[in-house]
């Protein structure tokens, strides 16, 4: 219970950000806020976790440098995606990650899935198209966000296939740094990387890399070792509920009736596909170690 109840409080963290993130790049370079994000994870996770590293070895330094990476991809697509649309579209369309997980499951270890996912995907590509057709929105953006959930559900995959091996803070330090690593590059690259002003930079900053990054990834490891892929998955089904929450509160999102109606959609489709996405999570990850 302890580590179900500490997953919906992350997604109850990650709800609130969508908010502070989208305030944030409309004044400052999309992946050099990101970079800065994952740099202060990083270096909040040094101090406790840099002794731990030696119990990773070669192969744990790869499962979580690649896991970093897939990180690193998410956020980049959804944080794009969130600047062209609504953050709570941006919160349900994310929450398909639940959705697609038996499909990225099939396709990647031609796991077989069922009837319910089948009618969950349908349930849910028609509550997306509803969603597209708002004028508060954006279909460019809901596709970026499309894209960043299909990155997410194929991170929750691997996750649940390495987190039992390693130690937790180790994984979860390397996973940040390889983010971090990744990020800056492109940050450089593109020559966004600058002294941050302002307290909306500067508190988007702080709330994401310490506690929605951070933290929030190293409990989501942590209790990943001590709870089923289907408490974990309905945990997950929390967060665009709290991101719809958090859009109308305090960004004011109004999407009408067609809007709010594609929310729904997507939701139903999330209920209907999550006991398929867990089985096939479970089914790929025995797959893979036998």
């Amino acid at each position: 219970m302890r580590a179900l109840l500490a997953l919906v409080a992350v997604t109850a963290v990650w709800g609130v950000t969508f908010v502070q993130v989208k305030d944030a790049v409309a004044v400052y370079p999309l992946f050099a806020f990101l970079a800065l994000r994952f740099v202060l994870a990083t270096l909040v996770l040094a101090g406790p976790g840099a002794r731990r590293l030696g119990s990773l070895q070669r192969n744990g330094f790869g499962a979580a440098t690649a896991l970093g990476l897939l990180l690193a991809a998410g956020y980049a697509l959804q944080t794009a995606g969130l600047q062209r649309t609504t953050v709570s579209g941006t919160g349900f369309v994310t929450g398909m990650y639940v959705v697609l997980t038996p499909l990225i499951a099939l396709v990647v270890f031609r796991t077989r899935i069922g009837a319910a996912a089948w009618l969950g995907v349908a349930v849910a590509t028609a509550g997306l198209a509803m969603l597209a057709g708002i004028h508060a929105g954006s279909a460019v953006g809901d596709l970026l966000v499309l894209a960043a959930a299909a990155v997410y559900s194929l991170q929750i995959v691997l996750m649940e296939r390495y987190a039992p091996r390693y130690d937790a803070l180790a994984f979860t330090l390397v996973e940040m740094g390889s983010a971090a690593t990744g990020l800056l590059v492109v940050a450089l690259a593109r020559g966004d990387l600058s002294v941050p002003h302002g307290g909306t930079v500067w508190g988007a900053l702080l709330v994401t890399g310490i506690f929605a990054s951070a933290l929030a990834y190293l409990v989501q490891t942590w209790a990943q070792r001590r709870t089923s892929a289907t408490r974990t998955a309905l945990a997950f089904t929390m967060e665009p509920v709290f991101t719809a929450f958090f859009g109308y509160t305090l960004e004011g999102d109004r999407l009408g009736a067609l809007g709010w109606a594609g929310c729904a959609a997507i939701m139903t489709g999330i209920v209907l596909a999550e006991p398929a996405a867990a089985g096939a999570l479970v089914r790929a990850v025995a797959r893979r170690r036998s």
